[in-house]
C-alpha cells in the first residue's frame, strides 16, 4: 500500500476542482464593486479630493472653534476655563500661613485633580483642555496637602498616621453635626 501523503497529494487536484470559485472570481468581483459605485454616486470606496479649497470655502479660526466638538459653545470648554480659577485659587493659597489651611478642603482638591484628569482622557472627545486644569489642580492640592502635614508633624508631634486619623475624625464629627441640625429643621417642619 503507498503511504498516506503520497494518497493525498493525488487527491489535492480533485479537492481544488470542487473548490467554490463565485467569490473569489473577477467578474463577481467587478459587479459588487459596481454597485457600490453607483450607491456612492459614481465614486469609488476610496474617494478623496486632493484639490485644495478655494479662497472662499476656506474658515476662519473662530468658525472652527465655534463648530468644533469641543469649541466655545460647549461645556468642554468652558468648564476647563472656569476650573482655572480653583488652580489660581490654590496657588494664591501658598502664600497663606499653613495653620490657616484646611488639610480636608485640600484633600479633595487633590482627589479631584487626580480622579478627573483620568477621567478626561477617556471620555470620548478626549479633552485635553480639562485634563490639563484638573492635573494642575492635582499638583497644586499635593504641596499644600504635603505643607499642612509637615507642618502638623512639626508643630504638634504627630505623625502623618495621626494626623489623618484626626482629619477622619473631624469629618465625621461635622457629618454628625450636620445631620443632627438637619433632624431638627425637619422636625421643626
Amino acid at each position: 500500500m503507498p503511504p498516506t501523503s503520497t494518497l493525498l497529494r493525488a487527491a489535492r487536484p480533485a479537492f481544488r476542482a470542487q473548490k467554490n470559485t463565485f467569490f473569489t472570481s473577477q467578474a463577481t468581483r467587478t459587479r459588487f464593486q459596481g454597485q457600490f459605485r453607483q450607491k456612492l454616486g459614481g465614486y469609488g470606496k476610496r474617494w478623496q479630493s486632493t484639490a485644495a479649497p478655494t479662497a472662499g470655502e476656506q474658515v476662519g479660526w473662530f468658525k472652527r472653534m465655534w463648530d468644533s466638538p469641543i469649541g466655545l459653545k460647549t461645556v468642554h470648554f468652558w468648564a476647563p476655563v472656569m476650573k482655572w480659577a480653583l488652580v489660581l485659587a490654590g496657588v494664591a493659597d501658598f502664600a497663606r500661613p499653613v495653620e490657616k489651611l484646611s488639610l480636608t478642603q485640600n484633600g479633595a482638591l487633590t482627589a479631584t485633580g487626580l480622579i478627573w484628569t483620568r477621567w478626561c482622557l477617556i471620555i470620548k472627545p478626549r479633552n485635553i483642555l480639562l485634563a490639563s486644569v484638573n492635573f494642575c489642580l492635582g499638583i497644586v492640592g499635593i504641596v499644600q496637602v504635603s505643607r499642612i502635614l509637615i507642618y502638623n508633624a512639626s508643630h504638634k508631634g504627630q505623625s502623618t498616621g495621626e494626623q489623618l486619623e484626626e482629619a477622619k475624625e473631624s469629618v465625621v464629627d461635622t457629618a454628625k453635626g450636620v445631620q443632627k441640625e438637619v433632624i431638627d429643621a425637619v422636625k421643626s417642619a
